[in-house]
């Protein structure tokens, strides 16, 4: 039974799903952003601070930015908690199922895909910096950093795999037995998981361009999950790009403003490191990935069908028939 095929573990009936998304988003958007909004209470002079604040996420209301963070990470922590809930409650399928296909979670394959991903962007982020060392501000405070470190290893993971388990987990399972084919789910999942981040203020300095990079990484965590039979190896990538963007380098411009190692004070632009990653670093991962585990029937992985398994009283039936022959 392939990764998809998963699902099929559990009850799939439409009202199930159409529920459970719901659940999820009140759980992700509404019950996760009360402890920000309390925060944010607290922070205001007066209501009307506060509803304008909340028009661009309570960013410019000065709470701490560690503080900041792990109340906005928490946001996802509800969200996956959510999404937990309604696989075990509303589906009544196993978590391991909507993780991956083999009987437990390869935490190997999950560290391997961090370590490997943390490493080449840190060495990207010190090419960058010796390019440009006036485009950079050193910005090493011991205990905002530490702070910052404990947060982004602790959260960020969980803020990651919501969003890894929801869009390559749940919803590329959900949309595979309903089309009954693996590459329409890829496509579906990748540019919806690109759209929304077009909410981030990153498209609004950088322009539409800067969706190739978001639709672009969908495509790479959606191939990974499909070739991989699972999800380990887009978690444990995913993972680590945000935790290294936290911790090491913090824009005045981007989603998340952190005390971070450096600040970079250059204009925003597209630039080549828009389009590396997903033009030729992924490409070379997968090439990594596809050697280290083995992967081949690239055809059939991606664009091949998706069956309903077979259960005990359809063999049943089958030899019935067969005698009656």
């Amino acid at each position: 039974m392939n990764y998809i095929e998963q699902a099929y573990k559990g009850n799939n009936n439409f009202w199930r799903y159409f529920i459970s998304f719901i659940a999820i988003i009140l759980g992700w958007q509404l019950i996760g952003i009360i402890p920000l909004s309390i925060t944010a209470v607290m922070y205001s002079k007066d209501m009307a601070e506060f509803r304008n604040a909340a028009m661009d996420n309570f960013i410019n209301l000065g709470i701490n930015s560690n503080l900041f963070l792990a109340l906005m990470l928490f946001m996802f922590v509800a969200g996956l908690a959510t999404l937990f809930f309604v696989i075990k409650g509303i589906h009544n399928r196993s978590i391991t199922s909507l993780i991956t296909s083999r009987k437990k979670v390869d935490w190997k394959r999950f560290f391997f895909a961090f370590s490997l991903w943390f490493g080449i962007t840190v060495m990207m982020l010190v090419i960058g910096y010796f390019s440009a060392p006036d485009n950079f501000t050193w910005n090493f405070k011991a205990i905002p950093f530490l702070l910052l470190v404990l947060i982004s290893f602790l959260l960020m993971p969980l803020q990651t795999s919501f969003e890894e388990l929801l869009f390559r987990g749940y919803l590329m399972q959900g949309f595979g037995i309903l089309v009954k084919n693996k590459w329409i789910p890829l496509i579906l999942t990748s540019v919806i998981f690109g759209l929304l981040h077009g909410a981030n203020p990153e498209v609004d300095k950088l322009g539409p361009l800067i969706m190739v990079y978001y639709i672009g990484t969908g495509f790479f965590l959606g191939i990974l999950t499909l070739m991989d039979e699972g999800t380990e190896l887009s978690l444990g990538f995913h993972a680590a790009n945000n935790i290294a963007a936290a911790i090491f380098i913090t824009q005045t411009w981007t989603v998340f403003q952190t005390e971070a190692l450096l600040i970079d004070n250059s204009e925003p632009s597209i630039g080549y490191e828009t389009f590396l990653p997903v033009f030729v670093l992924y490409p070379l991962l997968l090439v990594v990935f596809s050697k280290k585990y083995g992967w081949n029937n690239w055809k059939n992985k991606i664009f091949g069908k998706i069956n309903k398994p077979k259960t005990e009283t359809d063999y049943f039936f089958e030899e019935d028939n067969m005698l009656e022959l």
